[in-house]
């Protein structure tokens, strides 16, 4: 694996991992109901996805950096594989959302960005 596919990969789980922060821990500020599309009435009804989404993502991210730590480790097969798993996955869960809410968009393209660069970058 590439340094620029590790460095994307490295940025791919750090974002990931303050994405699920903001969406766990963070999902009742104002500020983030545009960007999360919650109304102020609905945050108690969402607590629960809004949670898990974003342990969800901080376990993906953590999967993405301990792919990149195992390749530097002497493990370059079981490294690409996590990184690789990983980015698929959010590629497809993107598609997951845009076919499930279209409004999510803007969100999506955010989502699946990193993850589609690593790839590139692996295959390349």
């Amino acid at each position: 694996m590439g340094v620029v596919a590790q460095v994307l990969a490295v940025v791919e789980g750090l974002a990931l991992i303050v994405v699920g922060i903001i969406t766990a821990f963070f999902f009742r500020s104002p500020r983030l109901f545009t960007f999360l599309y919650i109304q102020p009435a609905d945050q108690e009804a969402v607590r629960p996805w809004a949670v898990y989404s974003g342990y969800a993502n901080m376990l993906w991210g953590l999967g993405v950096l301990a792919g990149v730590l195992a390749v530097n480790l002497g493990y370059p097969e079981v490294g690409r594989t996590l990184v690789a798993f990983t980015s698929i996955v959010l590629v497809v869960l993107g598609f997951v959302i845009i076919f499930t809410e279209i409004r999510y968009w803007r969100n999506v393209i955010v989502l699946v960005a990193l993850p589609v660069l690593v790839i590139v970058a692996m295959l390349v």
